[in-house]
């Protein structure tokens, strides 16, 4: 009897307590949850979790609520409520849960991806930012090695003339020397050793992150086996392992005279830090090589994936959709023409191509659900409180897809972003964030766009872009991991007769 009662207790306590804590407060509306385990039981388990939370707001509103074990968990899907935490409280609301799995990848939150906020995460995000103003484009340095890896890349889809292949490796090559060159100022060949350990420990981080169950809510938990933990772990030493011997290489050569990519600007702040002759100095702290070893990860490993996942995408819409290639393809042949290479200078000409591209990545955002924010302190969301240490999450898909904002948001319509005399890129709505916004926005988002761009247009250029023969389109549904991934897919590659032509009578 006792024992029951006490239980009974314990039940109202924990479904009061929070309410009681702050009589009269208003919190988000929160979904049933129970002792323990929270509100598991009543999230849905099937489904791609950005649409499951999106078809939760028609009930709870563009706010709400859950719980997992003891953690209250805020879902964002309205731009309004999206933009007041990233931007107007964006100090308030720039911390990082603490979180099994990505203290695995961040080695306990170092670095900038998954740093709680603080003093080493502002000073790696800005180190960062201070080694993308060295590739500027006036200096047109981030152009040039943008430039120099699509060339390589089409000179290898030439010579699949006519063949179906999976795009997958070829962009991996490209997209990561292009961010190996930022980071330590080195590429790689197709078949070298590296190359491959990279791109498998990158899918399998990929693979496993968000996909430790149960340990993130109950973290004790991970004293039982857990295969993907087990298979992160195993990626993260492999990365590890290579950046490690990345660093000892570079800092043998190392030489303040000529600071050129990112390892530059980090071993340059700590040389300064350990000539401030202070043992205290707080910088020096925290610009051990295990600090620097995690924001070169973080940047080498977002800088990839992304940005090739991204570029697949387009591929994909545009296998769907042949009229739009042809008429971006017409709009570079008028343009531009075929004596010449596109430049970035050109995209304030190639309108359609650009709109395309902001529009896969409203469609298909890089990531649908933004990686979590922790409130630093007591703050509110709107109308409602919100208290320190929740984590908050910024649905990105609820925000490209809200009937309220676009235009019939499930339609892949690239002219959304055009004037009706398509003469001038528009923004329809300011429900649009593809690389967030705020403190926490992408830091390589101006390097993406033009990675982007240049992509498509050197090979819509050259290249008809075909379903195979067996006429099978790439699927859209796509595969919502910490970066929103597309399945495997072929195209047929074809080099166009106009280009051919232009190369035989300009003798290029």
């Amino acid at each position: 009897m006792w024992e029951l009662l006490a239980i009974l207790l314990l039940t109202l306590a924990y479904y009061l307590w929070p309410k009681l804590r702050h009589f009269g407060v208003k919190y988000p509306k929160s979904l049933p949850f129970l002792p323990l385990i929270g509100s598991l039981p009543f999230l849905p388990r099937h489904g791609h979790p950005h649409i499951n939370f999106f078809k939760l707001q028609k009930k709870y509103g563009p706010i709400f609520s859950f719980r997992l074990g003891t953690k209250t968990t805020v879902i964002v899907g309205h731009h309004q409520l999206a933009k007041e935490v990233l931007i107007k409280k964006g100090r308030e609301f720039s911390g990082r849960p603490h979180m099994v799995t990505l203290a695995i990848l961040s080695d306990n939150q170092k670095g900038v991806a998954f740093a709680d906020y603080g003093p080493h995460w502002q000073l790696h995000r800005k180190l960062v930012q201070t080694a993308f103003s060295l590739f500027k484009d006036g200096q047109q340095r981030l152009e040039k090695t943008i430039l120099q890896e699509i060339s390589f890349l089409c000179d290898f889809l030439a010579t699949q003339n006519g063949q179906s292949i999976d795009l997958e490796q070829p962009l991996f090559l490209a997209v990561t020397n292009v961010i190996s060159m930022f980071c330590f100022n080195s590429s790689y060949k197709y078949d070298d050793p590296d190359l491959k350990i990279i791109h498998e420990y990158n899918k399998d981080i990929l693979d496993t992150l968000g996909s430790g169950g149960l340990v993130d809510i109950f973290p004790w938990m991970k004293i039982f086996p857990n295969k993907p933990l087990e298979i992160m772990k195993n990626a993260v030493k492999l990365r590890n392992k290579l950046l490690r011997k990345i660093l000892k290489k570079y800092k043998e050569k190392f030489s303040t005279d000529s600071i050129s990519n990112l390892l530059d600007v980090l071993l340059q702040a700590k040389m300064n830090s350990e000539n401030n002759n202070n043992g205290l100095d707080q910088d020096l702290k925290l610009l051990s090589d295990e600090h620097i070893l995690t924001t070169v990860g973080d940047i080498f490993g977002a800088g990839v994936e992304t940005t090739t996942s991204v570029m697949k995408w387009i591929v994909a819409f545009l296998l769907h959709n042949p009229q739009l290639k042809k008429e971006i393809q017409e709009e570079i042949d008028q343009k531009i023409g075929f004596s010449r290479t596109p430049t970035l200078s050109d995209r304030n000409h190639l309108l359609l191509l650009e709109a395309t591209i902001r529009e896969v990545l409203r469609i298909r955002p890089v990531a649908p659900l933004l990686i979590p924010h922790k409130a630093a302190t007591d703050s509110s969301i709107g109308e409602f409180a919100i208290e320190k240490g929740t984590h908050v999450i910024i649905n990105l898909w609820a925000l490209h897809h809200n009937e309220k904002e676009w235009d019939k948001p499930d339609q892949f319509m690239p002219e959304r972003f055009l004037d009706p005399t398509r003469s001038q890129l528009i923004s329809p709505t300011m429900s649009y964030l593809p690389f967030g916004a705020g403190p926490r926005s992408c830091v390589g988002e101006i390097l993406a766009r033009q990675e982007l761009f240049l992509f498509l247009a050197w090979v819509l250029q050259r290249f008809d872009l075909e379903v195979p023969d067996d006429g099978k389109l790439p699927s859209l549904d796509g595969n919502p991991k910490v970066v929103f991934l597309i399945n495997p897919f072929k195209v047929k590659i074809k080099v166009r007769q106009a280009w051919k032509e232009a190369c035989t009578e300009g003798g290029m």
